[in-house]
């Protein structure tokens, strides 16, 4: 009897086959997929970093990985049914089977100073990316600061991760607040963008590390708003989006100004990203 060899890419573009062994309705259009290896497995990601998801007959696109694998366990993606690729992964089946390749690009850079505060703002989808960070700060908590987790939705109805941001709202170690554009009379929470939480809670400006997924709109005021509290924009982090293509840094698809998102990002520090952001239609 001959055994099959272990598949692994031939080349860095070359997927991986990845089948559907659960998924988990966030919202009206959003799904979690849990993707477990056929044979062989990626190295894992760090917290921050992307795949190449491959509906296959219909074409890639790059998702965020919202959950680490541990060991060959699967790996947790959050995808928006937003084009032709997304909406086929979002509607895929446990059994399905489907293609990754990666993990590219840069990482949330964890590895922070005994004592220091961190403060985390997600807007929207934004939460995706921030999850993998946001339990990795949990799980090291007796080695941090302050840590305060602020995100924002358009609606209650469009809040990711509604049970988990339940579970790391009811810790007496850790500032969750939540807040939503529009609500209907059931919702007793914030309304209001998130952005605007960020003067509300303390935290030591000097000895602070944020994190800052969402928007591009939302990311810049988010970055004003922690500065008015004296956070360094050396000390912000925010994680671009663009369409990237390759992830390899070849075809220059996701080229903003001087930057290759899938190579230098897709976290920045703020004052790299700042003045890119600046530009519109850049």
């Amino acid at each position: 009897m001959t055994t099959e060899p272990e598949l692994t890419p031939v080349e860095p573009t070359a997927p991986l086959p990845y089948r559907v062994v659960g998924t988990e309705r966030e919202t009206s259009d959003t799904v979690t997929l849990a993707l477990g290896p056929v044979r062989g497995a990626l190295p894992a990601a760090l917290p921050g970093q992307f795949h190449m998801a491959w509906a296959f007959g219909v074409g890639e696109a790059p998702v965020s990985v919202s959950g680490l694998a541990a060991g060959t366990g699967p790996v947790l993606h959050t995808v928006r049914a937003v084009g032709a690729v997304t909406e086929a992964l979002a509607r895929a089946e446990p059994g399905t089977v489907v293609g990754l390749r990666g993990p590219y690009g840069t990482s949330w850079g964890l590895d922070l100073p005994r004592g220091h505060d961190v403060v985390v703002v997600a807007g929207g989808l934004g939460l995706a990316p921030l999850r993998p960070a946001i339990r990795h700060l949990l799980a090291a908590r007796d080695d941090l600061g302050r840590v305060v987790v602020l995100v924002g939705a358009r609606s209650p109805a469009d809040l990711l991760f509604a049970r988990e941001l339940e579970r790391w709202r009811g810790r007496l170690d850790t500032d969750v607040e939540v807040t939503v554009d529009h609500a209907g009379p059931g919702w007793h929470g914030d309304v209001g963008v998130v952005t605007k939480l960020v003067s509300r809670i303390p935290f030591d400006a000097e000895r602070t590390a944020a994190l800052v997924c969402g928007p591009e709109v939302m990311m810049r005021f988010a970055a004003a708003a922690l500065q008015d509290q004296g956070v360094a924009p050396d000390r912000i982090q925010v994680s671009l989006e663009r369409n990237m293509h390759c992830a390899v840094a070849l075809c220059g698809h996701c080229q903003l100004g001087p930057t290759l998102v899938c190579r230098d990002g897709p976290v920045l520090p703020y004052d790299r990203a700042a003045p890119l952001l600046a530009v519109r239609e850049l």
